[in-house]
């Protein structure tokens, strides 16, 4: 069996995370024109109109920067997501982690928020399991947001410290991780 290769790339708000991932889309649309295919799951909501102009904005320049990708939205069944789009021919991407774990631990209850019955960990342990049995390559995108002060409030700094322990275990599952600073890559762990 063919090991596939992941990538996870992590590091602050603008910081080229979202570009790199684009960029690898683009290099795999490019390396089998007409057989290769890529998605991106979004897993960003709009709770209000700054985020909703936010996401339009994003989804105008993916479209124009990367034509062959298609975009599918989904918040909360990330595992499923991926084993339903996962294929040797099609590069996954996930954009992001960190808004993904948002909605896990702080569910908005609008329309728009679906609930689960699973716990966070239940959600994380199937994304590791579906990271492990994806058929095509899958490239997700995170924030590293604990390399700054410890943040106050109880629920803030257990929100960092959850995203840590995602970070980790996703890195863990990862191939390949990659942190974005000012823009350049600084690979972490590389497939030996």
């Amino acid at each position: 069996m063919t090991v596939v290769e992941h990538e996870f790339i992590l590091g602050g708000q603008k910081s080229g995370k979202s570009r790199r991932a684009e960029q690898r889309a683009i290099d795999w649309l490019a390396a089998a024109p007409g057989t290769h295919r890529a998605v991106l799951i979004a897993t960003a909501q709009a709770y209000d109109d700054e985020m909703q102009e936010r996401i339009v904005r994003h989804q105008a320049d993916r479209a124009e920067r990367v034509p062959g990708m298609r975009t599918i939205e989904e918040p909360v069944e990330l595992a499923r997501a991926i084993v339903t789009q996962s294929a040797p021919e099609t590069l996954v991407v996930i954009d992001c982690l960190t808004l993904w774990l948002t909605n896990l631990l702080m569910p908005l209850r609008t329309e728009a928020a679906r609930p689960t019955t699973r716990t966070p960990s239940a959600h994380i342990a199937m994304l590791q399991i579906a990271l492990r049995e994806a058929r095509g390559p899958v490239v997700l995108v995170g924030n590293e947001i604990g390399l700054g002060v410890i943040p106050l409030g109880r629920e803030t700094r257990a929100f960092v410290d959850a995203l840590g322990r995602l970070n980790q275990d996703v890195a863990a599952t990862c191939s390949r991780v990659t942190l974005m600073v000012a823009g350049l890559p600084l690979s972490l762990k590389a497939p030996a």
